[in-house]
């Protein structure tokens, strides 16, 4: 017979071991915010708007620079600097995530991020096999340097950092790759802060930059059109830009809590999901669909615009299909088991719960 004291302390041990399991079964389930996922697939149709022309190299064959371009009016009001600061700002915000992945599952975080960076430079060396202009060993240096202090630094230290190197990036060098480490930092600070709740739930702080934004924005766009020129050269043309970027991530979270969710979701989420493979693999077939069609002596956007909403379209039909049956891109999962040094399961979830009912029945 068991004695009340010792049944007591059974239980006691046994609570203990339970509450330790279920914390870590809580911590072990990352919530994947999709407002995020739309966001970054929404960066990524920019990013391609932004550096088609360069990769089809347009009008290069007749001398012709993008200045002398045309139909290129509405890329330079909409796009072109509008969309790197978001899609280096979420790269920054990535860090964030790794270190929390990291707690979850009870390791140093440092090692993940340095294997991360490690292996996003020798994908951007490779990417620059097929676009010269790639700028994602910039960003592996970058999350390099800011490193340390994502690590050891309070969050809003990193916040007052980020804003201080953008800040000083736009002032001194006009934006560009400069502005790169501050991005990623302010990325990784916001992040901290839980950037994807607010604009989740577009909260009081997203709704008020948004207004802030929207009023700045007028002068920007006056004195971007002060300089005449491709505004990815000038400091006008950066400044419009990185207003307008904080514009389209707070209009979008405007948008989220409406009954347009749905629609950005279908176009956007897919994309997003997947946003390295797609980036990469934009580049790859924009390189062979050169080799047939000659861009070089054309003048006009047109056609290459048009290839960039065909490339687009076909990603999203490809990566929900993807999606359907793998939890992450090709690319994505490599990266993934490179940052965290063991496998990874490829399968998604409910795939594999369907294998096994299945199993189950025979």
């Amino acid at each position: 017979m068991v004695s009340p004291r010792r049944h007591r302390l059974e239980n006691f041990h046994l609570l203990g071991r339970r509450t330790k399991v279920t914390s870590r079964l809580a911590l072990g389930s990352a919530q994947r915010w999709a407002v995020i996922d739309t966001l970054r697939g929404f960066a990524l149709c920019g990013i391609l708007l932004v550096n088609i022309p360069d990769l089809v190299q347009l009008g290069y064959g007749l001398g012709v620079d993008s200045a002398g371009v045309q139909g290129r009016e509405p890329l330079e009001w909409l796009v072109q600097t509008r969309f790197v600061p978001i899609f280096t700002f979420l790269f920054g915000m990535s860090m964030t995530f790794v270190v929390h992945g990291a707690r979850r599952r009870e390791r140093r975080p440092w090692p993940a991020l340095v294997m991360r960076f490690v292996a996003l430079f020798v994908i951007g060396l490779l990417h620059s096999l097929v676009y010269p202009g790639e700028v994602l060993r910039e960003y592996a240096i970058s999350g390099l340097l800011v490193l340390p202090v994502v690590l050891f630094a309070p969050r809003v230290v990193q916040l007052l950092l980020g804003v201080v190197f953008v800040v000083a990036a736009y002032v001194v060098a006009g934006g560009g790759l400069a502005a790169t480490p501050g991005l990623m930092l302010l990325g990784a600070a916001l992040g901290a802060y839980d950037l994807g709740r607010a604009l989740d739930s577009r909260s009081r702080a997203v709704l008020v930059t948004f207004a802030v934004s929207l009023v700045l924005l007028i002068p920007a766009l006056l004195w971007q059109g002060s300089a005449p020129g491709d505004p990815r050269f000038s400091t006008p043309g950066a400044v419009a830009g990185l207003v307008m970027a904080v514009v389209y991530v707070t209009g979008l979270s405007f948008l989220w809590i409406s009954p347009a969710r749905r629609a950005l979701r279908m176009l956007f989420e897919p994309l997003g999901r997947m946003s390295l493979s797609n980036y990469l693999g934009a580049s790859v077939i924009v390189f062979f669909i050169s080799t047939v069609v000659d861009f070089t002596t054309m003048t006009t956007i047109g056609p290459a615009l048009l290839l960039a909403l065909g490339i687009l379209l076909t990603q999203n039909i490809a990566s929900r299909l993807w999606l359907h049956y793998f939890r992450y891109g090709p690319v994505e999962w490599i990266w993934r088991m490179i940052t965290w040094r063991e496998p990874v399961s490829l399968i998604s979830p409910h795939r594999r719960a369907a294998v096994r009912a299945r199993s189950a029945l025979r």
